[in-house]
């Protein structure tokens, strides 16, 4: 599966890169999320409950941060194990570019594969699910942005950018989550 979008986020470069970077903000804002742990400056594990039709599971993955470009840039590549739930793996791109005077513009593009009872949901399902995750996940990291801030100093609700639509295929909603937080998820570094 491939997911590419831009979300525009109410916040400086700096301050949204902050809060990627930080596991506290990004476990509030991941549903399911029971534990993320920065093992390794560039490395994390997180254990993420989580129900995708009929499917449920506790999925435990691993995110590791390649091409740091502070505070622009980095891909995100995970993989993570569900028991008989399944299993995934992939990657995600994420940028933040200025946009105006405090808003940033996040861009990401996620790839994903999955295996297991998870690829055998019917991908509409997994792509709604995955839809939700990500939006869910947005709602709750600009609240947690606009929490930050300094007293009046609150900026107007982010806008969304339309997201190409994902391609049809199978994947792990909270991979994709992880994959956009973190965008990006499960997504971090210094």
């Amino acid at each position: 599966m491939e997911l590419t979008g831009e979300r525009l986020i109410p916040a400086s470069v700096e301050a949204t890169w902050a809060a990627l970077n930080d596991t506290e903000t990004l476990k509030a804002c991941i549903a399911g999320c029971e534990t993320l742990e920065r093992v390794a400056d560039d490395a994390l594990v997180a254990v993420v409950a989580m129900k995708i039709g009929p499917v449920s599971a506790r999925f435990k993955g691993n995110l590791k941060m390649t091409n740091v470009q502070a505070p622009t840039a980095y891909t995100i590549n995970f993989d993570g194990q569900g028991g008989v739930a399944g299993f995934g793996k992939g990657s995600a791109d994420v940028a933040l570019a200025p946009e105006g005077a405090a808003s940033t513009k996040l861009a990401y593009h996620a790839r994903a594969t999955v295996g297991g009872k998870m690829a055998q949901i019917g991908s509409r399902l997994i792509d709604a699910a995955a839809a939700k995750i990500t939006d869910d996940f947005f709602k709750a990291f600009e609240a947690q942005l606009q929490a930050r801030l300094p007293a009046g100093e609150a900026p107007a609700p982010a806008a969304v950018v339309p997201a190409r639509a994902p391609e049809p295929a199978g994947t792990l909603g909270w991979v994709l989550a992880a994959a956009v937080v973190v965008v990006a998820a499960f997504f971090i570094l210094r």
